[in-house]
């Protein structure tokens, strides 16, 4: 992907005061870049975020969370209902960079087994393998 295809859709939508979300789009891909943090507080809004996204109907939804400095328990819980509208729309919901602590609660919550995990943007977009953790 080349950095002129991409085509800001919510170029630097600011969601309240401790996460900020970017939203590129190709077409057939939609990223949304996380940056703060993810609390209850956050959650109706980030969900109204990625429902946008998702009502795109790309082929794949990258979420970009490199940038995320604290998540609760909120942050699984609205991926989940992204998850849950992506397959309905036949989007593949794919989590990239996750932070220790993010990695942490999801393999806590076991969420991890459910999502689609790759290192990076660039590995989500160029088809690397995904990474799920395999339990023992």
């Amino acid at each position: 992907m080349s950095a002129e295809r991409i085509i800001p859709v919510d170029d630097s939508d600011t969601i309240g005061p401790s996460l900020r979300i970017t939203t590129l789009s190709t077409g057939e891909t939609v990223v949304c870049r996380l940056a703060g943090e993810i609390d209850q507080v956050q959650r109706p809004k980030l969900e109204n975020a990625l429902t946008r996204a998702v009502n795109q109907r790309p082929h794949q939804l990258i979420v970009d969370m490199a940038a995320v400095s604290f998540c609760d328990s909120s942050g699984p819980n609205a991926l989940l209902q992204t998850l849950h509208d992506a397959s309905l729309a036949g989007t593949l919901l794919v989590l990239t960079s996750l932070p220790p602590q993010v990695r942490r609660l999801l393999e806590v919550t076991g969420t991890d087994e459910v999502f689609t995990i790759c290192d990076s943007v660039y590995a989500a977009l160029h088809g690397d393998r995904p990474h799920r953790r395999s339990r023992p």
